[in-house]
């Protein structure tokens, strides 16, 4: 067996108990990287070019995380463990066990942004701008969380940086939540942020959206070639993952939505 030359960190995922409950470091990054997105773009919309302003921005959070844990729990019910929640209906509330999917979030979030767009009369894909310009906070601090509860762990492997996670056996395995917490959050907010504070047109709504879609797909579907999958799916036809699989309509999507940004002349999209 390879020898592993970095020690992993051994980390309470319990934040801090309060009597019966407990704050987990997964709950935590959440609410950081919510409330963190929220200032950023309340600063962004104050920029020229932006239709939404700050009072909607504040308005939109709630949509925003009733998206993302609804959607995210579904989403990992639907598309990570089926036939046991068709089987045990109840343990789809016990959010604490299973987890999250990102696709499921994502599209949670893209439906609570539409139904708050058409309430307000606001462009859709104007609002799907600004979720892309920070969701890689909340990707980068999810990831971080994953690696501190020692979960979705790599595939065994004998290099330098190899750990041995105590979840996951004896043989040093890939950091693959570091990797994504790399691509996914640092080199994907850098992008998003480089390109949501330049001027800004109308007829360039949905370019954000389209660069954050490909960015997110073409990180998780490399990274997905490291991470282990989940035991109750393994490998799906052709050796790919689930993960993988999800993120192949994701990539279609941006690569359209990111042409259809460069129309010229095109009409104002709601």
């Amino acid at each position: 067996m390879p020898l592993s030359l970095l020690t992993y960190p051994k980390f309470d995922p319990v934040l801090v108990h309060l009597g019966p409950f407990a704050i987990r470091w997964y709950a935590l990054a959440y609410i950081v990287a919510i409330v963190c997105g929220w200032l950023v773009l309340r600063r962004l919309v104050q920029r020229p070019g932006w239709v939404v302003d700050v009072p909607a921005i504040d308005d939109a959070i709630l949509y925003v995380t009733l998206g993302i844990i609804l959607g995210g729990r579904i989403g990992y019910v639907l598309f990570y463990n089926g036939p046991w929640y068709l089987s045990h209906p109840l343990d789809a509330l016990q959010v604490w066990r299973g987890g999250m999917s990102f696709h499921g979030g994502l599209i949670g979030v893209i439906l609570a942004l539409t139904l708050f767009a058409r309430s307000r009369k606001l462009p859709v894909l104007e609002l799907g701008d600004l979720g892309a310009a920070v969701a890689p906070i909340g990707l980068l601090l999810g990831r971080l969380a994953n690696f501190v509860n020692s979960e979705l762990w790599g595939r065994p492997t004998d290099v330098p940086w190899a750990m041995v996670f105590p979840s996951a056996g004896p043989l040093p395995r890939h950091p693959s939540q570091l990797y994504e917490a790399f691509l996914e959050g640092i080199v994907l907010l850098i992008v998003m942020q480089v390109l949501a504070w330049r001027p800004r047109r109308p007829e360039q709504r949905g370019r954000l959206g389209g660069v954050f879609l490909i960015g997110y797909a073409l990180a998780r579907i490399a990274v997905e070639f490291f991470r282990e999958p989940d035991a109750q799916l393994g490998y799906l036809a052709g050796g790919i993952t689930m993960g993988q699989l999800l993120s192949l309509p994701m990539l279609l999507a941006g690569l359209l939505l990111l042409a259809w940004s460069f129309r010229p002349a095109r009409m104002a999209t709601r």
